[in-house]
């Protein structure tokens, strides 16, 4: 195993302290006061203490840089190269029903790159980390996308945008992507926290993922995960600019041309 850099090392820190408090959330979580912020996007009081806890980490190691926070937005910093994309609970709506599958992810990017990432599933105990050039981990095990060339034998994750940020054309392109990989794959899953499905790419679990819509917290830390254990991220359309776009494809690179085409034909009604 590579050794932790000082930077993941902060990031992990700031991880596992946020984590402390969401596990006993979870496990008392018809105590939470939730409020709502639109329909399937919630927000809770541990959504809140967790950012809080993570930027307060973040920030006390290294204080001139700048954040794009979920809940609280951005923040410059002092340093304008350097900034912290931060999920403090990726997978809310799961964690407010009890299902037992949500993470904190943190992505740094660097002069809109983003060279460092940590995604942190604190019920499973399964920490991902990656940093630009150093490569790919789980825990301490060094991470591979999947070897896989035939879509027949891929097992491939999605995320549906909610109803108030999905656009009609959007939904439309998307109802004929779903219907397309439903056909040409083994499997589709769809299982509600981004920065998870992506690190399960980076793992090999999943050959594949897409999504729009999302925003920069939700996979800068993947993009980090999927590209140092060999796999491609770019939007949907080949693009680069998947921080700006939120359109996410990432994929092992036998499988990228033809999934990439898959999605495009799908989107244009083929």
């Amino acid at each position: 195993m590579a050794s932790r850099s000082a930077t993941i090392n902060v990031m992990v820190r700031a991880a596992e302290k946020a984590a402390r408090r969401l596990r006993r959330d979870f496990g008392e979580i018809e105590h939470l006061q939730v409020s709502v912020k639109g329909p399937g996007d919630f927000v809770s009081n541990a959504d809140l203490r967790s950012e809080k806890t993570v930027r307060e980490e973040l920030h006390k190691a290294r204080p001139d840089y700048g954040f794009v926070l979920e809940e609280s937005g951005v923040e410059a910093g002092k340093d304008p190269s350097h900034r912290w994309h931060v999920d403090p609970l990726d997978g809310t709506t799961n964690f407010l029903h009890g299902v037992p599958h949500f993470a904190i992810s943190i992505g740094l990017e660097r002069e809109g790159e983003i060279i460092a990432g940590v995604v942190y599933d604190p019920i499973k105990e399964e920490l991902y980390w990656a940093e630009k050039g150093v490569g790919a981990y789980l825990n301490d095990r060094r991470l591979r996308v999947s070897g896989r060339r035939k879509l027949g034998e891929a097992v491939v994750a999605t995320g549906l945008t909610p109803r108030n940020r999905a656009k009609d054309k959007e939904r439309s392109e998307f109802v004929g992507q779903f219907s397309a990989v439903l056909e040409a794959t083994a499997g589709l899953r769809r299982f509600g926290t981004a920065s998870l499905d992506l690190a399960y790419v980076a793992a090999g679990r999943y050959d594949a993922f897409w999504e729009n819509e999302l925003a920069s917290w939700d996979i800068a830390a993947g993009i980090c995960l999927v590209r140092e254990a060999g796999g491609f991220v770019t939007e949907i359309n080949g693009g680069p600019n998947l921080l700006k776009s939120g359109s996410t494809l990432a994929c092992n690179v036998h499988l990228y041309p033809s999934f990439k085409k898959l999605l495009s034909d799908a989107g244009k009604g083929k």
